[in-house]
Order: C-alpha cells, then sequence, then structure tokens
C-alpha cells in the first residue's frame, strides 16, 4: 500500500510540474503583401537577413544568427484560407530590431543610401535609434538599449 501511495504521488507531482512549466513558443511575424521581390531585396540586402524558405507565394526570412523569421505571404492566394486573404495596407505595424551598436549600423545603411525615415537620436529613457521603412510600409526601428542617463 506504501508503494502504490508513493507512486500515486509521484505522479501528482510530475503533473503539477508539467502544468507549471511555461510553454515553448517561437514567434514568427507574417505580412502579406504583393511586393514579395522587392521585400526580399529589401531585407537581404539592406538588413542581411537570409532566406529560410520561398516559394512563388510565401517568402521565410532569419536574422543574421537566425534569432528570428518573418515571413510574407502574397495575398488572395488559393492556397490560404480567408483569414490569410486581405493584403496588409502599410499602416498600423512596426518592427523593432535591436543591434549591439546602432552607430555602425547607421553609418552602413546611410552608406547603401537607405532613406532615414528618423534620423539618428538618444531618448531620454536610454534607447539611441533611428528608423526606415520597408518596401510594405512597415516602419523598422533599430535600436540600441541603454540605462538612460
Amino acid at each position: 500500500m506504501k508503494h502504490i501511495i508513493t507512486v500515486i504521488l509521484l505522479f501528482i507531482n510530475i503533473t503539477l510540474q508539467a502544468q507549471s512549466k511555461p510553454m515553448h513558443m517561437k514567434l514568427n511575424a507574417g505580412i502579406i503583401t504583393s511586393e514579395i521581390a522587392a521585400t526580399k531585396k529589401f531585407y537581404t540586402e539592406v538588413l542581411n537577413f537570409g532566406v529560410t524558405f520561398e516559394n512563388e507565394f510565401y517568402l521565410l526570412l532569419h536574422t543574421p544568427g537566425k534569432s528570428a523569421e518573418l515571413s510574407f505571404l502574397l495575398p488572395n492566394h488559393p492556397s490560404q484560407q480567408p483569414l490569410f486573404q486581405s493584403p496588409f495596407q502599410g499602416k498600423g505595424v512596426y518592427l523593432t530590431i535591436e543591434v549591439p551598436n546602432v552607430d555602425e549600423v547607421y553609418k552602413t545603411l546611410k552608406e547603401k543610401k537607405v532613406p532615414i525615415k528618423i534620423e539618428l537620436r538618444n531618448e531620454p529613457w536610454g534607447d539611441r535609434h533611428f528608423a526606415i521603412q520597408d518596401p510594405n510600409g512597415v516602419g523598422i526601428d533599430i535600436v540600441t538599449y541603454s540605462q538612460p542617463e
């Protein structure tokens, strides 16, 4: 009987631990756009993203170091459900890319003649950042975080 109670208590403990552990998740943000070719060119040439996967209607990119992914899907593609058909309208979405040295990235993008939408600046809360815009109208904030002075 003591052995059965031990097994039951062990089972209850394992079950409770499994329920309390956070679920592993990986986020992949996606944008529905007809600008797949221009988007690929922008992210690979301007921001040095790599191509994880692509076909005629879908593009999956990854950041250098493969720590994050971003996907793009053609609108109204017959393989997709209605929820994933409507194209993005160019407003209301932004991305933040954290880099170790924002000044180096700023200099590199200026040399590549990438239009800067918000010039390099320091914020009172400690961020040093600037912003550019992708071919879909998505604002991209490039930042190095630091403690406020």
